[in-house]
């Protein structure tokens, strides 16, 4: 789904750039609510997640492949504003390091698989998780379905990014048939990931999934007839169990291994929009990237012969790169956050409680 220069012309690339741009403001407005002590951290690790992941193309069809493109799985652990800033470290990372994705296009890949699947992902999960049991398995089957429906979303907005700015004479018709059928494929393989990994962390740490919030559903008693909450002590805090740093580095440990090693299994494929774009002629006006000859342009390494330690050494140098762009970029939110909330609005809170129990105490 990483579009190149030249697929999408100048004008369109434009106003994509500037509805990307307003939607990362937002978002980073948005993610001061959403990041907290405990997701804050989470967060760069999930960019590097996807990250690596996205390395990993699976067949999905003769001659097709197709890869993660994250945004469900961002928006349900760390939240949808959130998720649109993961995504997007990603792809600006994926553009200028490694030639992935065209620089003129990055309006249009942020557009596409950052907003649109972030947007449609969640809005769907919380739609399921509003009328499905309240547990966690729920959360998990949401997650699939919200996953499997954001990719051929986002294969639709590119149909009509294409209809509207496409640089070549190609029916509409066949580019939305070929597009959304093999994401429809491709769907599948990301919601299978996407459940994976949001069970396996509501299994360790459930409090670090921002989806999974506010499910909790409290025991109920019988009393005279009424359904009343039962009493109870509260559970010990998850947190106390497992810390972030155990999880932390799991997830790191996980990223660099599926990046430098597993990568280099993965389907040689064109994924989903190469070859419909080959086999329309989409690519006909295809430009040479910016950044052709970095140093890690296509993942290898410049100058390292052997491709498996050539592809695994730019696979963990992504990684590290991501983490910590992203880990700042969240590090940067979360203290502003924290900046929002001034000692004068604090010391005005404390009084207005202070003057609130004084009365309370008189009026008894």
């Amino acid at each position: 789904m990483h579009v190149p220069d030249g697929f999408i012309n100048a004008p369109t690339s434009a106003a994509t750039g500037v509805i990307a741009a307003g939607a990362v403001a937002v978002s980073l407005r948005g993610a001061r609510r959403e990041l907290d002590e405990r997701t804050a951290p989470l967060a760069g690790l999930v960019a590097a997640f996807i990250f690596a992941v996205q390395m990993l193309n699976f067949p999905v069809a003769a001659g097709t492949s197709g890869h993660l493109l994250g945004g469900a799985l961002a928006a349900i652990l760390v939240g949808p504003y959130t998720g649109v800033l993961c995504v997007s470290v990603v792809l600006l990372m994926q553009g200028i390091l490694f030639a992935d994705g065209g620089l003129t296009a990055l309006g249009v890949n942020i557009t596409n698989m950052a907003i649109v699947t972030t947007v449609v992902a969640y809005a769907l999960f919380r739609g399921l998780v509003k009328v499905l049991p309240r547990t966690r398995r729920s959360v998990t089957v949401a997650s699939f379905v919200a996953a499997l429906v954001s990719v051929p979303a986002a294969a639709l907005a590119f149909t009509l990014m294409y209809a509207v700015g496409g640089t070549t004479d190609v029916s509409i018709g066949k580019v939305a048939t070929a597009m959304i059928g093999v994401h429809v494929l491709i769907g599948i393989g990301e919601a299978v990931i996407t459940a994976l990994t949001v069970g396996a962390v509501i299994a360790v740490r459930p409090d670090l999934v921002y989806g999974a919030r506010g499910l909790t559903q409290k025991l109920k008693l019988r009393v005279n007839g009424e359904l009343v909450d039962a009493p109870g002590a509260e559970p010990a805090p998850v947190a106390a169990r497992t810390s972030h740093r155990k999880v932390w580095a799991a997830g790191l440990a996980a990223s660099l291994v599926l990046a430098g090693f597993v990568s280099f299994y993965a389907s040689a494929n064109p994924d989903g929009l190469e070859k419909v774009a080959a086999d329309h002629g989409i690519d006909k006006k295809t430009e040479e990237h910016a950044v052709a000859d970095s140093p890690l342009a296509d993942y290898g390494v410049k100058d390292v012969d052997d491709a498996r330690l050539s592809g695994g050494l730019a696979g963990v140098i992504g990684v590290g790169v991501t983490v910590v762009a992203g880990s700042a970029v969240f590090w940067v939110v979360r203290r502003r956050r924290a900046d929002d909330v001034s000692p004068s609005e604090t010391s005005s809170t404390t009084d207005s409680t202070s003057t609130t129990d004084s009365t309370s105490t008189t009026s008894v």
